[in-house]
């Protein structure tokens, strides 16, 4: 089926930034899912699980639920808390792996009359619309991915593009 127009060019970005965010997080080791260049700086496991929960969120505002018992400590705004307090990486990739899914499904199935339908007050939508929500998603995205892949570089792996 194809992707409904107003948000063909955010569904590209989303798949996009799939595939270099598992190219960022490819042979890290278990300790370097939460190092990080300074104290406050967000590791790539906080990253990783923002970009779950900010999924989440794209795929509330299509209408579907989903939702993992940890996702509030990677909301916006969340602070940074110890790392014993957040659930392994192993975990934070499955639920990456389960609601990029389920967000694929949503978007290749959204209706146009949906996406053109207002987004809720205060949105942070480029166009007062749910496509526009969705677009600046995969924006927002696209801002995360490129942190996780300066950290994988930091670390001293190989870069992800080029």
């Amino acid at each position: 089926m194809p992707v409904a127009s107003p948000i063909v060019n955010a569904v590209h970005a989303f798949n996009r930034n799939a595939a270099m965010l598992s190219k960022s997080l490819d042979g890290l080791s278990p300790e370097e899912w939460t190092r990080r260049p300074c104290p406050t700086s967000n590791p790539v496991l906080w990253i990783t699980g923002h970009l779950v929960w900010a999924r989440s969120r794209a795929l509330a505002i299509l209408g579907e639920g989903w939702s993992r018992p940890w996702l509030p400590l990677f909301a916006r705004g969340a602070s940074l808390a110890d790392d014993a307090g957040y659930p392994s990486h192993e975990e934070v990739l499955a639920g990456w792996h389960e609601v990029s899914g389920r967000l694929t499904a949503a978007l290749e199935s959204a209706p146009v009359d949906r996406l053109t339908a207002a987004a809720p007050e205060k949105s942070p939508s480029f166009d007062g619309t749910i496509a526009g929500y969705v677009a600046f998603m995969a924006f927002h995205e696209t801002y995360h991915v490129g942190q996780a892949a300066y950290l994988r570089c930091w670390m001293g792996h190989s870069r992800v593009v080029g």
